[in-house]
């Protein structure tokens, strides 16, 4: 994701950014490009150009805002390495946030900096890995697959990990309990410390009523209204968040398997045109679909059943907080291999496979969702789901690991001013 910058600043009007907490303050610097530039257009070219014009601009905003203060850190993403630059010319020490699941984090420091993969990866090779499970070639990150397109994402990952050591610290949106053997694999070789799950406190279970975050888009509230009207684990809750775009024959297949399995289902399309014909008007009385969801609400709701989801990393630390099961459908980036996780380490959902034409079939959903809320296997995702929710609610309390790890690292960081 691009860094936070003047022109996206300017640009998200139609965003929401809601009760931000006393004491932060949000500021925005040039990224060198008119405010009507397409940056989605051509993301290799975008990064490119940012990540030359990014380190004079944010150090630029430093000395502007922070001349008569010191800061005391600067935490930075990985896209975006870069800014570990910015943050050493003006004295800073940096810390990285890693915002993939820290098995990516492993899986991709152990290719650029160890070299403990094959010169060449080919369909079906099986890769293994300290801390990991087993992984199949299509069970690892799009970036590293000779059929990658994004040319300069590869390039970000292979600058952020010769830059590694110039971070005082790795974070991660992640907690201990979670992902335990892989954060283990990486003690030796170059730490990560988990400080999530990042979630708002609603999900946590913490009963605050400060709402803190920004929308990419507007929510349809509607929605809540017409949960709050079905049976408790009773509603198939459909995302596949704000990049993915699906063909027409996969739009297809979940519109059939959803209509065919007779659950309440609640499907975020972004247009309805993506639907077919007649859909919407025939299931009007057994789902909702709206353009976008409060999804941290939705996945809280008590008639949630299951997510199916394409697997992003927030959306998935979501529904570990809310103790919801998953189907995985996987379109690209870190998503195979996090699918590859929610079925074989966290065992909280199952998979769809698509056929030999690359879609996946109504059948095929249907079985997920049967398996999913009456197959054999059912009471184990609930209790599987349940159990990372407890883990997840205790790592981030007082004396939890993910706790321990923030008050960790905001004790170096007051040693150090």
């Amino acid at each position: 994701m691009p860094p936070y910058t003047q022109s996206r600043h300017d640009n998200h009007h139609h965003h929401r950014a809601t009760n931000f907490i006393s004491g932060i303050r949000l500021l925005s610097f040039p990224d060198g490009f008119n405010l009507d530039y397409d940056r989605g257009a051509n993301l290799d070219h975008y990064m490119e150009s940012l990540a030359k014009a990014g380190p004079l601009n944010l150090s630029n905003l430093i000395k502007q805002h922070y001349h008569h203060t010191k800061l005391s850190c600067i935490i930075s993403n990985p896209f975006v390495s870069w800014a570990v630059d910015a943050a050493l010319e003006n004295g800073i020490p940096c810390a990285m946030l890693w915002i993939q699941p820290c098995s990516l984090y492993a899986i991709y420091y152990r290719f650029y900096k160890l070299n403990q993969f094959p010169t060449t990866l080919i369909s079906n090779m099986i890769i293994e890995l300290p801390g990991l499970p087993l992984l199949h070639t299509e069970d690892l990150p799009s970036f590293l697959l000779p059929s990658n397109s994004f040319g300069g994402v590869f390039k970000l990952l292979s600058d952020m990990f010769e830059t590694i050591k110039k971070y005082k610290w790795v974070l991660a949106n992640s907690f201990f309990e979670l992902e335990k053997e892989a954060i283990e694999s990486m003690t030796e070789l170059c730490p990560i410390r988990p400080v999530g799950p990042l979630v708002p406190p609603l999900l946590l279970d913490q009963h605050q009523s400060l709402d803190v975050g920004i929308e990419m888009k507007k929510p349809d509230e509607t929605s809540l209204d017409w949960l709050n009207k079905q049976r408790p684990h009773s509603v198939i809750y459909v995302s596949f968040g704000s990049l993915a775009v699906l063909s027409a024959k996969t739009m297809e297949a979940i519109a059939t398997a959803l209509k065919n399995t007779k659950h309440p289902f609640l499907w975020v399309v972004k247009t309805a045109g993506q639907l077919p014909l007649g859909f919407e008007e025939e299931t009007k009385t057994q789902g909702l679909i709206i353009p976008w969801s409060l999804q941290t609400k939705v996945l809280a709701h008590p008639s949630i059943a299951c997510f199916i989801t394409h697997c992003g990393w927030n959306s998935m630390l979501e529904a570990f907080v809310a103790g919801v099961p998953m189907i995985a459908y996987p379109q690209w980036s870190d998503q195979p291999t996090n699918a590859k996780l929610v079925v074989d380490v966290f065992k909280v959902g199952l998979k769809l496979k698509p056929g030999p034409n690359g879609v996946i079939s109504n059948e095929d959903i249907e079985e997920c969702i049967t398996q999913m809320l009456s197959g054999p296997e059912f009471e184990g995702f609930k209790k599987n789901a349940a159990v990372l929710k407890q883990a997840a609610c205790e790592a981030v309390t007082s004396g939890g690991s993910s706790e321990r790890n923030i008050r960790l690292f905001v004790n170096k960081i007051a040693r150090r001013s």
